[in-house]
């Protein structure tokens, strides 16, 4: 019987899937992976690191849509029609991402039917954490969309991941992901670290207090 379990939560299939038939690269920080217009012609799987979309409005506001862990899949956009990038994909810190065909994502969605419901439901829980990304855009204060972004940086909250978890991102990064300042992100960041959840000295080592910080009403 097919697992239920999504591309998301079973890398280990998509991988299997295209074993032999991509082609992984190293990216550095903030490196682009491609950009808002480019030509959609293959789709990408996060290996390890971790990967911003953001899209440019006409009149030059960016906006963070999306932040995309290891095990996460993007650029199936080039699925449709017209196949053009909707926005464009930076590597937050060094990163490895694959590549893969849509001609070959095409070809095993039609003659692999577990594959093809498993990316189904990659495609409904990617449309729910979008969802859940502008509500938080929407209705949470600065200092809290920065603790979001931290935990989804540092991947806490997933059982593979041990606390405490480091990464390496600059404030202007942060700033640009949670749609403020520099100044006011390195504000909260000091009050992070005074509270505990957080040490921040060049790297940011993530503490599971964070996580119960962001929960509290």
């Amino acid at each position: 019987m097919p697992s239920k379990r999504t591309l998301i939560s079973n890398p280990g299939m998509f991988l299997k899937r295209i074993a032999g038939r991509k082609t992984s690269r190293e990216y550095r920080n903030r490196e682009p992976i491609f950009s808002q217009g480019d030509a959609a012609d293959a789709m990408f799987y996060v290996e390890a690191g971790n990967v911003k979309l953001t899209v440019l409005s006409k009149r030059g506001k960016k906006a963070v849509v999306a932040i995309l862990r290891q095990g996460d899949v993007f650029g199936e956009g080039c699925l449709g029609a017209p196949s053009v990038r909707m926005s464009t994909a930076t590597a937050v810190h060094l990163s490895t991402v694959a590549r893969v065909e849509k001609a070959i994502i095409v070809r095993i969605i039609n003659k692999d039917r577990v594959f093809a419901r498993l990316f189904i439901a990659h495609l409904v829980s990617r449309v729910a954490r979008i969802e859940e990304d502008f509500l938080d855009q929407l209705f949470n204060s600065s200092e809290r969309r920065l603790a979001r972004i931290l935990l989804l940086l540092a991947s806490l909250g997933t059982r593979s991941k041990p606390y405490p978890a480091k990464l390496k991102v600059s404030q202007g990064t942060l700033a640009e992901m949670v749609g403020t300042t520099r100044s006011r992100v390195s504000f909260f960041m000091n009050r992070f670290r005074k509270m505990g959840l957080i040490d921040y000295n060049g790297s940011v080592r993530v503490h599971r207090a964070l996580l119960a910080f962001l929960l509290q009403e």
